[in-house]
């Protein structure tokens, strides 16, 4: 969690508001492996990390809500008793989505204020709308004593999603952010919303990220598009979900499906069985086999799945002949964002040079490289 930024937004609220808030964090989340088996009830291993949203929080007593995005210095007011989606409303609508679904569960929600910034790069798939969502319901859950559990938070910042951002998400983003171990990764089933967290050691190597710095515009649509295909084959077998599906099974239809929807929904069945293995790999601290299947992962998602993008495979290309690299994929909903990769510590210095120099040489812009560490989910920030 970012201390500096903390005070930011503390500041800003006392500025704005003249009263001292309530203070929360929320943190983005990376995963391990595991994309797309989400809202195919599968099984997923994502972790929060110790980058985030801040939000400041407390009652208002004007008519109005009033939300300051300090990123972006940007102000919304808004009437609780007329929430509707905005067009091309932003952060805004997340906003939004989450009063509302509270709203609609039956709890009461009054007037409030707020002040929010995060350091969750933009466009990286680090999950800062779950980040975002999380914040608010917690937040919110806190200020008017809702007496939700985290579960049912989660679930509101998922609907927030769906009906206000019109992405039809699985529950891996806010799970991962809401629930967080620290130095832990969780192995999470998405039909039963229950997880088991594994701490990670990967001895001499670390977790990098690298962000191609680009979103192509396909991204949302895309992520809808797969999300019909799945549920299209589910139905065809007979099954509530690809978490069902045997390869088996899926052969006995080949001849009813295209070729690509059979490939993605191919991709899936094997995505979950790597979470499985990946699991078992961390228990014996195999990082070959992590990597491995890292790798597997990334090739399943570019040429099934087909949700990558030049800029990504090239980082993972990148990787290939490096000897202190034992695997890299891309990470979250694709067509941009980033590549994790699994790297030698005392190599990192060097692959950031290099990949830099490559990636900047190819494209006319430059990547950008963070390291992160895996962190607590979404609390009080203690005054």
């Amino acid at each position: 969690m970012n201390k500096k930024l903390v005070k930011e937004v503390k500041k800003r609220y006392k500025t704005q508001f003249n009263t001292k808030p309530e203070m929360v964090f929320s943190p983005g989340r990376i995963n391990l492996i595991g994309e797309y088996t989400d809202f195919n009830e599968g099984f997923v291993f994502p972790g929060a990390i110790n980058k985030g949203i801040v939000l400041a929080i407390h009652k208002s007593h004007t008519d109005t809500c009033q939300v300051h995005a300090l990123n972006k210095d940007e102000t919304y007011k808004f009437d609780l008793a007329a929430i509707e989606p905005l067009q091309n409303g932003g952060w805004r609508n997340y906003i939004l989505g989450v009063v509302a679904e509270a709203q609609k569960r039956g709890h009461n929600i009054d007037n409030f204020n707020a002040v929010f910034a995060g350091d969750i790069p933009g466009g990286a798939g680090l999950s800062s709308s779950a980040a975002l969502e999380n914040s608010f319901i917690f937040g919110l859950n806190e200020l008017f004593n809702l007496k939700l559990s985290k579960t049912e938070m989660i679930l509101i910042s998922q609907k927030a999603e769906h009906n206000y951002a019109g992405v039809k998400c699985g529950i891996m983003d806010q799970y991962a952010s809401m629930f967080g171990v620290k130095k832990s990764a969780l192995l999470l089933d998405c039909r039963t919303i229950t997880s088991e967290p594994f701490q990670i050691n990967l001895g001499k190597y670390k977790l990098l990220l690298i962000n191609t710095n680009v979103k192509h515009d396909l991204s949302e649509s895309a992520y809808n598009d797969r999300r019909a295909v799945c549920e299209d084959v589910s139905n065809k077998l007979n099954i509530e979900a690809l978490r069902d599906a045997s390869k088996e099974a899926l052969n006995s239809i080949k001849k009813d499906i295209t070729d690509e929807d059979f490939q993605k929904a191919l991709y899936v069945i094997e995505e979950n069985e790597r979470v499985k293995l990946f699991s078992e790999a961390i228990q014996q601290d195999d990082l070959e086999t992590l990597g491995k299947l890292i790798y597997q992962s990334h090739h399943g998602l570019s040429s099934q799945f087909k949700v990558s993008c030049e800029e990504l495979d090239f980082l993972v290309d990148a990787t290939k002949d490096n000897p202190n690299i034992l695997g890299a994929r891309m990470m979250g909903g694709g067509f941009g964002g980033c590549t994790i990769n699994l790297i030698l510590e005392d190599e990192v210095k060097k692959f950031k040079k290099e990949v830099s120099k490559k990636y900047l040489e190819k494209y006319g812009k430059a990547c950008s490289i963070y390291s992160v560490k895996l962190s607590r989910g979404t609390k009080v920030i203690k005054k």
